[in-house]
């Protein structure tokens, strides 16, 4: 992977702002792809941010319904817990009650991590569906489109939390993670999948964010303690839209919102 990498903050005023900079985000990664290869895939989580998001893609009465691709679009999950699709918890169900239930995507092109299965193959069985989604041969990882992530206030991105073993898993597309701290199960995408798409935007709100938002972004390199300084793009280029509150500590961005970091290690 890169040495160097560019991380380009975008800041909005508030969490209404931020949810529709990150539809705008989906569609407009959405039409990218489409016009380059005909198809979009794309991974999402779970959180009141995204699906925020999800609901003004959904919404009719909105510009992005119209303009997103659907009928392209190859939806997947970058984790889940180890939990019936029906269950509140679930991020699938979140996703499909704020966006899956309202617009035009047939089953064939929703790509589900199945949470209600035992961990280890619910994994196995979602890296087959991404090998065979993807038509991967051998060691091939898929290249998604857009990933999109959160980042919790113990700095974990995905299901990869702090001092976990997921933390080192490099040889797998998806992988079990037992986080003892929530005494819990969580399947998850590993970083280097993660790493290898096209474009990875991080989309964090929140004063109990802001914090951490520095340490991950500014400070130095702990990926046992931060795991989302494993995101690392190959492209060399990271995304994060924030709002005030999450991008407090952060160098101030320009007149339009915009901010850079440039990272080594």
């Amino acid at each position: 992977m890169a040495g160097k990498l560019t991380v380009e903050y975008f800041v909005e005023p508030d969490a209404a702002a931020l949810a529709r900079r990150a539809a705008k985000e989906f569609v407009d990664a959405a039409a990218q792809s489409v016009a380059a290869r005909g198809v979009t895939r794309i991974a999402v989580s779970g959180g009141q941010t995204p699906k925020a998001a999800f609901e003004l893609l959904a919404d009719r009465k909105e510009p992005f319904f119209a303009a997103m691709p659907w009928e392209k679009l190859q939806l997947y999950w970058v984790d889940e817990r180890t939990v019936p699709p029906t269950d509140a918890e679930s991020n699938y169900r979140m996703t499909r009650e704020a966006m899956l239930d309202h617009v035009p995507l047939k089953a064939e092109q929703i790509h589900r991590i199945e949470g209600e299965l035992e961990p280890e193959v619910a994994a196995a069985r979602y890296e087959s569906e991404l090998r065979n989604s993807f038509r991967l041969e051998g060691a091939e990882s898929p290249t998604f489109d857009l990933v999109a992530l959160g980042m919790g206030g113990d700095g974990h991105t995905a299901s990869l939390f702090p001092h976990t073993d997921a933390i080192h898993v490099m040889g797998k597309l998806v992988t079990a993670n037992h986080v003892p701290q929530m005494n819990t199960w969580r399947v998850t995408l590993t970083w280097p999948v993660i790493n290898h798409a096209r474009s990875v935007f991080f989309l964090i709100e929140g004063t109990e964010k802001t914090a951490r938002v520095k340490e991950v972004f500014t400070g130095p390199r702990n990926v046992e303690t931060l795991p989302s300084q494993l995101i690392w793009p190959s492209s060399g280029i990271l995304t994060l839209f924030l709002d005030k509150a999450a991008a407090a500590l952060l160098p101030a961005p320009d007149a339009q919102g915009r901010g850079i970091l440039e990272k080594t290690r």
